[in-house]
This record gives C-alpha cells, structure tokens and sequence, in this order.
C-alpha cells in the first residue's frame, strides 16, 4: 500500500514529533512507499508559548520529509494537496492534536477527498487540553472532513462520537516510547552526574509543565511524605509553560528546597535517559487530559508509575505488563501513599531492567491501519 503521513517530525521537537517519525519507520517497513509531510512553519513564534518549537538535540530522530505546509499560507495547502494527490497514495494520515491546525488540515482534507484519496486522521486529543469556546466549531470543520480515524483511549472515542457521530473509528493504544531505552545507564551513576545523593529515591516529573499536569500536587505528596520521615527527591524536568515563580515559591514555602531540583528547559533526545536511568518512580498526576508520551517513555525504561485517573484507558487499566499505580487526581495523600508503595515494592529499575516491546506496539498500530482502510 501507499502511505501519506502528515504531521511534525524534525528539527519540530516533542511528543508529536516523535509519534509521526516512530509510526513513519514502522510504516515504510510495511509499504510499499511511504511519503512524509511536515511543516515549513509549525507556529508564528508570538502564538507558541515555548521558547522555541525547534529540537535542539544532538542526536535527533529523524526520517525523511517534504517541509510543504504552512498554517497561516492558504495557497501551501492547496499546493500540498497537488503534490499529493500526484503521488497517488491509497491514504494521507493526519496527525491531530490542536485546533489552531484546523484551517489547514480541513482544506487539505477537502481537497484531498475531492481527488478521491482516503483521509484517516489519528487523533491524540479530539480538543485542546485548554479548550476554548471556538475549538468545539473548530475540531468539527475539519475532522469531519476524514474517511477514517483511530483513537487512543476509550474516552477519545467518545469525544470523537459527540462532534461526528457517524464517525468510523478504530482504537489503538498509544505505542510505548521505548526508543530512547538504550541510553540506560546504572541508577548510581546517573544520580551521581545529576549531583543526587544515591542512597535517597528519586521520583521525576517530566515534559512541558502545564496547569493540568498537576505538578502542584507532586509538590504538595513530597511534603507529605517528608512529614512521615520519607526522604524522597523530586526532579521537575521540562519546560515551563506557566510561572515558575509559583512553583518555587511554593517550594520554598513548604521548606523543600533541598529536596526539589527545577530543570526548566526542554531535554535534548540524547539527554533523557540520564534523566530515567536516575529515577526510581515516575509521577504523572494529571488533573486532567488524554494520554502521556512522557508516561510511554517512563514505561519504556521499564519504570514504575504513579498515575492518576484522569488519564485511565482501557489499555493502561489492564496492563499487567508494567507497574502502575493509579490515584485519584488532586488526592495529595494518596499520591503520597502511591509514591511510597511503589519505592516499598520494586528494587532500583537498573537491577530489573529490561527492553520493552514497543515496536512492536508500534507494529500493531500500523496493523490497525491496514485492516480499517
């Protein structure tokens, strides 16, 4: 078959980038010819609320790509979707994960579909995790423009069913991140680069911090924990996309400033294994959202987690492969009763370790592809 993939990949960093370049390799694997679309601008640099939506890694995943489209050029989209359609593909697939792409991703997809090419968009958050009272109409315009769509968690295809509901929908786990497992290095070791004592546990919070990643009570369980003569280090690694300010004053406030260190910058690929060969237990209370590429990434280093409801999926519920532990969101106690339950049950991760079979996760996906289109 002939494959279309639209979305970000390098030099675009984050999640997304790196879902459209892992499901990439595995599909020009599986095809017989595969073409990949990117962007020859992501966002207008006073609208991304980052210091910068490019990855500034060393050693970067990349695959090959055409840099055609561009959100605020109507004329690239129709432009991309010529260039496409001369490559006759079987179906274009349409990364969706924010509405400020939904005038661009509905023309392409209009004007594909005019051409009789299939459109599947996979959709990671049907709406934004801040939503705003336009993305409802936004999502809408252009996701009802696609032939097919895979979800990722129940609750996705729920989202999905409420805007279109006549949608054909296939569900699809996210894939365990496990590309970067191979820097693994001894926990010692790494908690001795970082400047950690070895002999404390290290919980780590990682990504982009957002209001609804609930870092607030990852800080607030540590203190807890510290009232029961738990000395736990938290590492806080991730760009801040709010106030660091409240953070550290917070920090300060409830006398943990020893016990807290602050990364705030975007990790490099080639860093991030220094940061999860260092931990001991990988926290993700979310008060809300879908799923979390940093949570896959912390399973594919084989870790134990820590996660709050607010992102449950069928696929996570039931896994027995991985060590979770599930909390309500905002339940400060219970984080810290998850956090201390998981150090009490599971040795160092460097004792225990071992590859994940993400790829082939990654092979299953694309299996679900096929059989929908």
């Amino acid at each position: 078959m002939k494959f279309v993939l639209v979305g970000p990949v390098y030099p675009y960093r984050g999640g997304i980038a790196h879902y459209t370049t892992m499901l990439a390799r595995t599909l020009a694997k599986r095809c017989s010819q595969l073409h990949v679309v990117s962007f020859r601008r992501q966002y207008p640099r006073w609208l991304y609320p980052g210091k910068s939506d490019r990855d500034p890694s060393q050693k970067p995943l990349r695959v090959n790509a055409e840099y055609l489209l561009d959100p605020l050029y109507p004329w690239t989209w129709w432009q991309t979707a010529c260039r496409i359609a001369k490559w006759k593909p079987d179906v274009v697939i349409i990364q969706w994960w924010t509405t400020f792409w939904a005038p661009a991703f509905a023309a392409l997809a209009f004007l594909l579909r005019r051409r009789g090419v299939k459109v599947l968009f996979v959709i990671h958050n049907v709406m934004p995790h801040e939503q705003r009272p336009w993305d409802r109409w936004l999502a809408h315009l252009a996701l009802r423009q696609g032939h097919h769509f895979l979800v990722q968690t129940a609750r996705e295809k729920e989202r999905l069913l409420s805007l279109l509901p006549q949608a054909q929908t296939i569900t699809s786990p996210h894939p365990v991140y496990d590309m970067f497992a191979d820097q693994r290095i001894p926990t010692a070791d790494a908690k001795q680069q970082l400047g950690l004592p070895v002999d404390e546990p290290v919980a780590l919070f990682f990504g982009i911090v957002r209001p609804y990643k609930g870092l607030q009570f990852a800080i607030e369980a540590l203190a807890e924990l510290r009232a029961r003569g738990s000395k736990v280090r938290l590492l806080v690694v991730g760009e801040f996309w709010e106030d660091v300010i409240a953070y550290t004053q917070l920090i300060e406030k409830l006398g943990l400033s020893s016990q807290v260190k602050i990364d705030n910058r975007y990790i490099p690929d080639e860093e991030v294994g220094l940061y999860f060969s260092a931990t001991d237990v990988f926290i993700a209370p979310y008060v809300s959202g879908t799923q979390s590429g940093a949570v896959k990434v912390a399973l594919g280093f084989d870790l134990p987690v820590v996660i709050s409801r607010a992102i449950v999926s069928e696929e996570l519920e039931n896994d027995v492969a991985h060590r979770l532990y599930w909390v309500d969101p905002k339940d400060v106690r219970a984080l810290a009763d998850a956090i201390e339950r998981s150090l009490r049950e599971n040795v160092s991760a460097s004792e225990t370790f071992t590859l994940s079979s993400g790829g082939d996760e990654w092979g299953k996906l694309v299996d679900k592809i096929e059989t929908m289109i």
